[in-house]
């Protein structure tokens, strides 16, 4: 089965695809029943519907190609709860040979255009050659040519929707800047926030705040002269005094959470209002750096974030916006303060956080969780981009990025091409010109009956929406059917637990669905609805099918997302001890040997990688916290708790390629002896990637023999890792950190790290091999061990 292929489909991967139908079964299989999906993956294949989906009026599914129809009496039967449910007048053409295109087989994913309702369900596209499908229906002929059709379904709809857009609020941006930046920092950072203002939509909604001891809030409409509203940066404030302050008044609709009146206020408006303002505020914007010896500045980050949340709370609410905050250093004054401006007082460590001695660590992670609920209730996302060589408080300020959905970068300048990347990436524009942000979205699942649902682990929060699928067993973000995200893109991956239900009427070879629904403002500011609706199949528990359909790199990855999760609020021993237990348990479970034999102990090709992933897992940054900061160890969490299957197993176990005089590059082993004086290695861990040249070809490269046409060979095979690194760094965000380096210089370090130390000094080894210097012990001592307490009756 190719899960690769499988997830561009349905946008899913399992960790097994064929479930026991009974509870204790499901239990015995060790890795929980649980999916990785991503909920907004581009696929060439799906259709936009220009019409309301057809929900059933018992268990809220959407029609789907699993329902039952009844042609000639108009009916289809909900294959979730078997309610029959009428089709509207809108649908009279139906027929086998004439079905609507969420009806078709091959349309397991279809996404609908909200709130643009007729008494024909695709009215508004009677410019459409096809007769039929301008009817809501497609016949099986038509199939082919749907795509052709669709073009100009996508071509109709957009000129529609451009010409409202430029009547229509778009999203909020307000942009927090940290003015205790140096000059250097502070003036690369005010050239991209003026290159991003000139590339936004003119209905695009900015704001401004910059800070230092003092929060600013700049009027962006005061044309005779700079005016800010100045708050405190000591004091704590609420939402309502910061808005007071402010001028902004709430109206009644607004309260009661009703789309709200356009009422004039004068921090937030669209860059077609204020275009010449802000831009003059961002380049006044100078570096208030003035701090007594041996003290750091005064940062109010807290403060400012808070400020900026107000702002929005009063001007728009559940309306697509994000806060970006662009800092240099660590909040010293007021609330959410990192460490104190006495530079005789270190930033906390991890054993500082360990053993208590991080006086500002809780009081500050408890306000910035008061935060992330505001930011949930109003839409709002919030990114951190941080520059600096020091921390700067990114793992208290992990929960509101992480639960909003929030991108985070930890850079070390503002005037670094990976910055300048990742923010451009982030207002990248689609065909039509809007902005590739998908806000205010919101996820449901439907099952059938015989399925539970324990929770989620993600960027996302659960709204505590309770029916008869949800279960008392809460895994991560749980007791709902619906789960809240502040924006989503094309990668956004959450994981989803599941639990076969206590009744134990099904049938193995039966079939049970499961319905994913997203629903999200798009760039265009319409509501958009996606469903994905798939099937699995009931198995015995001895069947074939499970081992075939276990998923082992879904496997790792949702593994990988529990133990970050008990990593929170677990020792990182613990969580290994833990890890190692679920591993013994699942090894004995699928392995095939002889009780207490551990030279009999085989797995199947389907198993077989599984132990080699929990071995890099458990050595990994995301457990062994050793020689990371704080705020390293928070972003490396809460980039593997967002990325798909693929990205979270390149960060597990990074993979390893190799260059050489005999052929093109070929993957080898993550070990220290794929190291070869006469071959250079591309190493790519996800956050870094690493070109690794061997002590020969360094030498050779140092006496120029590259530059010789006679050596065109050599020149090449220098070449080919370096364009292969640069396509992986171009194409990830954030953008990852090169490295280039020769064999046993002090930069190999990064590649030794990661390496399995099947050599080391307590090893045998000739002179002139590799070996790493660890008391760590190798993969394959991690094996034999696997296989001894496996084998154990």
């Amino acid at each position: 089965m190719d899960f690769v292929e499988l997830e561009t489909i349905e946008g899913l991967r399992w960790t097994w695809n064929s479930w026991p139908p009974f509870k204790p079964d499901a239990s015995a299989l060790v890795i929980p029943l649980s999916i990785m999906c991503t909920p907004l993956m581009q696929s060439s294949e799906l259709p936009l519907l220009q019409y309301d989906p057809l929900i059933c009026s018992r268990c809220g599914a959407v029609l789907n190609p699993y329902a039952r129809v009844e042609y000639q009496s108009r009916i289809w039967v909900c294959p979730f709860c078997y309610q029959k449910n009428s089709f509207p007048r809108s649908y009279s053409g139906i027929g086998e040979n004439n079905l609507p295109a969420e009806l078709f087989p091959t349309y397991s994913t279809v996404e609908y255009q909200l709130g643009r309702k007729s008494s024909n369900p695709t009215s508004n596209l009677n410019l459409n050659p096809n007769p039929n499908w301008g009817n809501g229906t497609m016949s099986s002929s038509s199939l082919s040519s749907f795509r052709s059709s669709s073009s100009l379904v996508s071509s109709f709809s957009s000129s529609s929707l451009s010409g409202a857009d430029s009547r229509v609020l778009g999203p909020a941006f307000v942009f927090v800047v940290d003015a205790c930046s140096a000059a250097e920092e502070l003036r690369a950072l005010k050239n991209e926030l003026l290159h991003v203002l000139a590339q936004l939509p003119e209905n695009t909604m900015v704001g401004l705040v910059t800070f230092d001891s003092m929060v600013c809030v700049h009027d962006l409409c005061f044309a005779e002269c700079s005016r800010v509203v100045l708050f405190h940066g000591d004091r704590e404030l609420s939402s309502d005094q910061i808005q007071q302050f402010l001028g902004i008044t709430r109206t009644k609709q607004q309260q009661l959470g009703k789309t709200p009146t356009a009422e004039k206020q004068t921090f937030l408006v669209p860059v077609s209002e204020c275009e010449f303002s802000i831009t003059t505020a961002i380049e006044e914007i100078h570096s208030s750096v003035q701090v007594l010896p041996g003290h750091r500045p005064l940062r109010s980050t807290g403060a400012a974030i808070s400020a900026a949340i107000g702002l929005l709370e009063g001007c728009l609410v559940n309306k697509g916006s994000r806060i970006m905050v662009f800092t240099s250093g660590p909040a010293t004054v007021g609330p959410g303060i990192i460490v104190n401006s006495d530079l005789s007082n270190a930033i906390r460590t991890h054993r500082d956080l360990i053993n208590g001695h991080a006086p500002y660590y809780r009081k500050s992670s408890g306000f910035y969780k008061k935060l992330s609920q505001r930011l949930s209730d109003a839409s709002i996302v919030l990114d951190l981009f941080a520059c600096s060589l020091d921390q700067v408080g990114a793992s208290e300020l992990k929960v509101p990025v992480e639960t909003s959905g929030g991108f985070m970068m930890l850079g070390e300048s503002f005037e670094s091409d990976q910055f300048r990347k990742c923010l451009r990436h982030i207002f990248n524009r689609d065909e039509e010109g809007n902005l590739m942000m998908y806000f205010d979205s919101t996820i449901e699942i439907v099952t059938t009956k015989d399925v539970k649902l324990c929770g989620a682990l993600g960027p996302c929060v659960s709204l505590r929406k309770k029916n008869s699928l949800v279960s008392e067993n809460e895994i991560g973000e749980g007791g709902t059917y619906m789960w809240k995200l502040g924006t989503l893109t094309n990668k956004t991956c959450i994981a989803f637990f599941f639990q076969v239900g206590d009744e134990q009427k099904v049938q193995p070879g039966s079939a049970f669905f499961i319905q994913f629904i997203t629903r999200y403002l798009h760039g265009n500011m319409g509501m958009r609805k996606r469903v994905t609706t798939v099937a699995r199949r009931w198995v015995g528990k001895h069947s074939p099918e499970i081992a075939a359909g276990f998923d082992q790199e879904a496997a790792a990855s949702v593994m990988a997302r529990l133990a970050i999760h008990r990593a929170e609020t677990c020792y990182a021993r613990d969580v290994i001890r833990w890890l190692d237990n679920e591993l013994i348990r699942f090894a004995s479970k699928f392995g095939d040997y002889i009780q207490e034999d551990p030279s009999s102990f085989r797995l199947s090709a389907n198993f077989s990688l599984y132990p080699q992933f929990m071995y890099h897992l458990r050595r990994s940054q995301f457990i062994d916290i050793f020689n990371s900061s704080p705020d390293e160890t928070a972003f490396f969490r809460l980039m593997l708790n967002r990325e798909g299957v693929v990205g979270s197993v390149i960060m597990i176990q990074p993979t390893l390629f190799q260059y050489s005089f005999d052929g093109p590059p070929v993957p080898v082993l993550l070990d220290v002896r794929s190291i070869s004086p006469d071959v250079i290695l591309l190493f790519d861990s996800y956050f870094y990637v690493v070109i690794h040249c061997g002590s020969k070809i360094a030498q050779w490269r140092k006496l120029g023999y590259d530059r010789d046409p006679n050596n065109e060979n050599l020149r090449k095979l220098l070449e080919a890792p370096e364009l292969d690194a640069e396509q992986v760094v171009a194409e990830r965000i954030p953008v990852p950190k090169l490295i280039k380096c020769d064999q046993h210089s002090s930069q190999a370090r990064f590649l030794l790290a990661k390496l399995n130390p099947s050599v080391t000094q307590h090893s045998t080894h000739t002179d002139g091999m590799d070996f790493i210097f660890t008391d760590d012990f190798s993969l394959q001592v991690f094996i034999e061990h696997l296989q001894t307490l496996a084998v154990q009756g």
